[in-house]
């Protein structure tokens, strides 16, 4: 995984951290045991399943708890993460104290982040000529493995364990988005492995939009708007801020791309700004918008282009004898046309809503195609 650099100059003098010998000492793992002061750690190792991880070729840091450190857990925390049910949270805390690469001291000095194998970034700062990772503080630097690095640390890093959907809710101003979440059904969708980043916008984003807006949106037959809408806030993995501002543009879930730019106020998402960003999560990162995104209406070109895509591959889909997949290409870019707020003639999309209705009523997946196949023919020509 990529770390990013800070722009302070990567080497500094004057570190004042107590270093450890440059013996090779073997793996991560075999250093660890043979320093005798990490047993914890090394239990947690092997109970998480991660020996044979860091005894690979790497290289890999590791910010290495003593079992000084592990001492501060609570025994009945620590006697739990070690049960063999608990083993992905064990995974997930292990793998936080891991970057991808192999990064000294030295180097870490010029660093204001890392990301972790765990996905999740510690923060890294320079406090009275000592290292300090989140509010972990490195008492040992630079013992050296043949397969990476080792800098110890007296405190066990905690990686966000609440997802998506619970950090929104504990933060106490997305209750509007929630609902909307909950409406919707994407709430278990937020809550899976992911990761996705999400642009949230707060209950005062929600409430600058018309009078009526959201009250129409949470209506069960606005369901599909509303999910192009969520949609729309969501992209596909974990971006930060700061790798955010280095592309113009991102593709959503929705489909369609949000711009991306920085100005005089920070990072613009289309017309909202981030207010917050880098707000971590289980399973992502949110950025907190001071608007709600909306999708772009788009055009009659728009809408011919996708329904003449979507006749190609549901041809091709028939002649191979698979309706089913034939049939769902239909359904799905009918559905798109009718909620996704193209600008049309209003011939179009009672069409296409005629034939999904028709469809409904159908079971066999050939004739459903041919039904919808009808109804797209009719409002393709009705485009020209």
């Amino acid at each position: 995984m990529r770390i990013r650099m800070h722009l302070a100059c990567l080497l500094v003098t004057g570190v004042s951290l107590m270093a450890a010998p440059a013996t090779q000492a073997g793996d991560i793992v075999d250093t660890a045991v043979g320093a005798g002061n990490f047993k914890t750690l090394v239990a947690a190792v092997k109970a998480a399943g991660l020996v044979d991880t860091l005894k690979g070729d790497g290289p890999f840091t590791v910010f290495a708890p003593s079992d000084d450190a592990f001492a501060r857990i609570p025994a009945d925390v620590l006697e739990s993460l070690l049960k063999p049910e608990n083993k992905d949270k064990l995974t997930s805390i292990l793998t936080y104290h891991v970057v991808a690469g192999k990064v000294s001291a030295r180097t870490a000095f010029g660093l204001s982040e890392a990301a972790t194998v765990n996905g999740q970034e510690v923060d890294i700062r320079r406090n009275n000529g000592r290292l300090v990772i989140n509010d972990s503080i490195v008492t040992v630097t630079d013992i050296e493995c043949s397969n990476g690095v080792i800098h110890v640390i007296d405190k066990v890093l905690m990686p966000e364990s609440s997802t998506i959907p619970e950090v929104a809710a504990a933060a106490g101003q997305f209750s509007t988005l929630l609902a909307a979440v909950t409406e919707a059904e994407l709430a278990e969708t937020l809550s899976q492995k992911g990761p996705f980043t999400v642009f949230a916008p707060t209950d005062e984003a929600f409430a600058k939009l018309p009078a009526g807006t959201v009250e129409s949106l949470l209506k069960p037959e606005n369901r599909r708007q509303l999910i192009s809408i969520l949609t729309y806030h969501v992209v596909p993995g974990r971006v930060y801020a700061r790798d955010a501002v280095k592309v113009d543009a991102a593709k959503t879930l929705q489909g369609r791309k949000v711009k991306i730019q920085l100005g005089g106020s920070g990072i613009q998402i289309n017309d909202s700004r981030v207010v917050t960003a880098d707000v971590e999560a289980s399973n992502g990162v949110i950025h907190i918008i001071d608007a709600v995104l909306l999708p772009p209406k788009l055009t009659a070109a728009d809408s011919r282009r996708l329904l003449e895509e979507a006749v190609a591959k549901g041809s091709r889909a028939f002649n191979n004898g698979d309706t089913q997949t034939c049939a769902s290409l239909y359904e799905n870019v009918c559905r798109e046309i009718v909620d996704g707020g193209y600008e049309l003639p209003d011939s179009v999309p009672a069409v296409l809503k005629a034939s999904l209705q028709r469809a409904s009523n159908i079971k066999h997946n050939g004739e459903r195609a041919w039904v919808l196949r009808h109804g797209i023919d009719l409002a393709y020509y009705s485009l020209h």
